[in-house]
């Protein structure tokens, strides 16, 4: 079987828009079913935006309704004539001239709908600079009375791949963050706790010491 292109993304769409099974999604996209299951559950995935396979030629709807319909079946790709997309190597984004005018729109959606985001990954994604990701931030852009908030990877500034990627970094990293604050907090506390302690009566034998 040809490779699935973006298989978590693709299993998002697949639990959020049909009734497959956890067992037909894992077969299908090459996760582990319980990876599919904590993607049901909101517990990995969250924020992530679905990819439809059937608006790429990955699937049919009627290849979906067929495996609904009987559990044991299993989805299968349909063919491809077009050859798979080359990965982009790594370096600066270039965005052509006719679409940079849109960039400030797709800074403005990624900060309302992805504030986790940090300016530098902001940036990088539409191919702009941390100082205009500020400036509309503070709404100081000089154009920012035109501006409206519209989707990166509909202007095609980004594609969806990488919009969801760095999603899934910039919520790892802070969940990262806020575990470290909370083991912070509770050291904190047990330090104080045992402050408050009276040395006196720390010395003090129980009475089935006496």
């Amino acid at each position: 079987m040809s490779q699935v292109l973006m298989p978590k993304a693709t299993a998002v769409w697949l639990v959020e828009n049909t009734t497959l099974t956890f067992d037909q999604i894992s077969a299908f996209t090459g996760l582990h079913p319980l990876e599919i299951q904590a993607i049901a559950d909101g517990e990995v995935a969250g924020g992530m935006t679905g990819y439809d396979p059937t608006t790429n030629g990955q699937l049919t709807k009627e290849e979906i309704k067929r495996v609904e319909a009987d559990a044991n079946a299993r989805l299968k790709l349909s063919p491809r004539d077009v050859p798979m997309p080359q990965a982009r190597s790594k370096g600066p984004r270039y965005t052509p001239v006719a679409k940079r005018q849109d960039r400030p729109d797709a800074i403005a959606w990624l900060l309302k709908t992805h504030p986790e985001l940090q300016d530098s990954q902001v940036a990088k994604l539409v191919g702009s600079t941390k100082s205009t990701v500020q400036s509309v931030k503070d709404r100081s852009h000089w154009n920012m009375q035109n501006v409206r908030p519209r989707d990166p990877v509909t202007l095609g500034l980004c594609s969806l791949k990488d919009l969801n990627d760095a999603v899934d970094r910039a919520r790892r990293k802070a969940a990262r963050e806020d575990a470290s604050r909370k083991k912070e907090v509770a050291k904190a506390g047990m330090v104080e706790e045992a402050a408050d302690v009276d040395p006196a009566e720390a010395d003090q034998p129980d009475v089935g010491e006496q």
